[in-house]
């Protein structure tokens, strides 16, 4: 596990993060999400050991990262630009990473470079952003980590790569018990890759939670009435925000909705239906109780 407990830095007088404590799991990918300078990439490079932190502490497996080998030689670190050797080649490269990662396969390596169709020998110089992230992942999934941090992962790519890349990465969390730590300023691409998510702002997490726990705590209740229930009704569900146009009836509702249904149909109601919200949805009420906007915080 990596635990980040209470964890500040700060640049001068400003405070990149700020008392900030996450939990990341063997086996899961959790999902940093937050605007541009929320602090995510500052968070990152401290787990990755490349910045001290200030104050608190960061533990993987009980033992402090910074500057720590036995951490480094099973964690990789994917900045948004991704970094090669210059007139290296992604061979060069994989020779290279094969050197520092003990983990490191050339099986792997080989059906990757056939998978994604990429030429080993061309020069990483000449080719386009999105094939420099290819190579980045190529690199980073052949070595085989336990740890694997990644810095807005999939800008540059298309989304059928997107999605190859996704899949390989779910195996290889679901086949090594890898932690796979991404941030992003993208909440939608996140929603069906992550099992846990935080949300950052101004060098804070405001909430952590397991995405299964989450999404089975609330959901959006549409009903039609020939005549509108009284209050009453109301009361007996746990309503987070109700709206109302002529017999349409829209309710969110938090907590245990295990009853709902029998519930519902007491009331004779022409039709009703009950959704699952988007995560964007849930993040919107669950940020509103703390007096935040969620359009202020995830840029799509």
């Amino acid at each position: 596990m990596i635990t980040i407990n209470k964890v500040s830095k700060q640049f001068g007088a400003f405070k990149a993060v700020n008392d900030t404590s996450l939990h990341i799991q063997a086996g899961s990918i959790h999902g940093l999400l937050g605007s541009n300078g929320a602090g995510k990439t500052t968070l990152l490079k401290m787990v990755a050991g490349i910045y001290q932190v200030d104050g608190g502490e960061i533990l993987f497996d009980d033992q402090n990262i910074y500057e720590n080998e036995a951490y480094k030689s099973q964690m990789i670190f994917i900045s948004d630009i991704p970094y090669f050797f210059t007139n290296s080649s992604l061979k060069d490269m994989a020779n290279f990473y094969a050197d520092m990662y003990p983990s490191f396969s050339w099986e792997r390596f080989n059906q990757l470079v056939e998978l994604l169709k990429f030429n080993p020998n061309k020069k990483l110089s000449k080719v386009s952003k999105g094939m420099k992230r290819q190579a980045a992942f190529v690199l980073a999934i052949a070595a085989r980590p336990n740890v694997l941090l990644l810095d807005e992962p999939f800008d540059g790519l298309d989304p059928i790569m997107r999605h190859t890349i996704k899949n390989l990465l779910i195996q290889d969390v679901s086949k090594h018990e890898m932690h796979l730590f991404v941030s992003s300023h993208n909440l939608r691409e996140m929603e069906d890759f992550c099992d846990s998510v935080s949300i950052m702002h101004e060098g804070k997490v405001l909430l952590e939670r397991d995405l299964d726990e989450l999404k089975g705590d609330i959901c959006k209740l549409q009903m039609a009435f020939k005549q509108l229930p009284n209050d009453k009704f109301y009361q007996s569900l746990n309503i987070v925000d109700k709206k109302i146009k002529g017999r349409i009836v829209t309710c969110i509702i938090k907590g245990d909705f295990g009853d709902i249904e029998q519930y519902i149909t007491q009331q004779e109601p022409l039709m009703y239906d009950i959704l699952p919200l988007t995560l964007e949805e849930i993040f919107a009420y669950e940020l509103g109780g703390y007096g935040y906007a969620i359009e202020n915080i995830i840029v799509e």
